[in-house]
């Protein structure tokens, strides 16, 4: 009641433009309602994985950014730096990770309604726990929310990427199996097993998978991280209110 007969006297005293400056002023310092800060964090949430889906979506969103940069398991350190010594053997290697990671930005580019489902799902609490919770809570809530949905979009497209021919009758999954399958055979011998040689035994497409996640993850904690901390990355009045509450 004391609001209203303030904003009567108000509207009295003052002009419009400046009933409408201390309008604006009042409202600001308002408390926050719950539905802004559902609404506020799922506005956050998808202005974010859309600008890092974009990003990675892109040519060379992967392949050209050393951070998220697909590589090849360390498993395989040994088997491409010897690789280097076969003629041709280093373009096959850079093929094979040039695919993978071309694959990954095929699958970005698709991450989105995965994402928007999620996000939509979001609760009040969810929404509470985010705004007080840790630097990357919202890429954290995502993460627990899509990852195992995200793994079945990026999955089979690094499974193809890996089928797919780099050379006359060869891929990449072609390559993998080649070169661990000589490499595992001498380091299961017992001059291997002298020379202290592991088997290789990775689950290539799953591992990869893992790594294209990883960095859309990485991603999506950066936008997370720009909008908590970068009044300017706050690009609509409900932004600005919740997070520079």
């Amino acid at each position: 009641m004391k609001n209203i007969i303030y904003i009567f006297l108000l509207s009295i005293l003052c002009s419009c433009a400046e009933l409408t400056a201390v309008m604006d002023a009042y409202n600001a310092s308002a408390p926050l309602s719950e539905g802004e800060v559902a609404s506020g964090l799922k506005e956050a949430l998808r202005v974010g994985t859309d600008s890092a889906a974009a990003r990675l979506g892109h040519t060379n969103g992967y392949y050209g950014d050393e951070l998220v940069k697909i590589m090849l398991p360390k498993e395989a350190d040994i088997i491409v730096k010897n690789a280097s010594k076969i003629p041709g053997g280093d373009k096959v290697i850079d093929d094979v990770i040039k695919h993978i990671n071309r694959a990954a930005e095929d699958a970005a580019k698709e991450a989105g309604p995965v994402f928007w489902g999620a996000i939509k799902e979001m609760s009040i609490t969810d929404a509470f726990n985010i705004l007080n919770g840790e630097q990357d809570a919202a890429t954290q809530y995502l993460k627990s929310s899509t990852y195992d949905k995200l793994f079945k979009l990026y999955n089979p497209k690094i499974q193809a990427s890996l089928d797919k021919e780099i050379a006359a009758g060869i891929s990449p999954n072609m390559s993998w199996e080649t070169l661990t399958g000589k490499w595992n055979k001498l380091a299961d011998n017992p001059l291997g097993q002298m020379a202290g040689l592991h088997a290789v035994n990775v689950d290539l497409d799953a591992y990869l998978t893992e790594q294209a996640l990883n960095g859309l993850f990485l991603k999506i904690a950066e936008e997370e991280a720009n909008i908590r901390k970068n009044p300017l990355a706050r690009v609509n009045d409900l932004l600005k209110r919740v997070f520079g509450s």
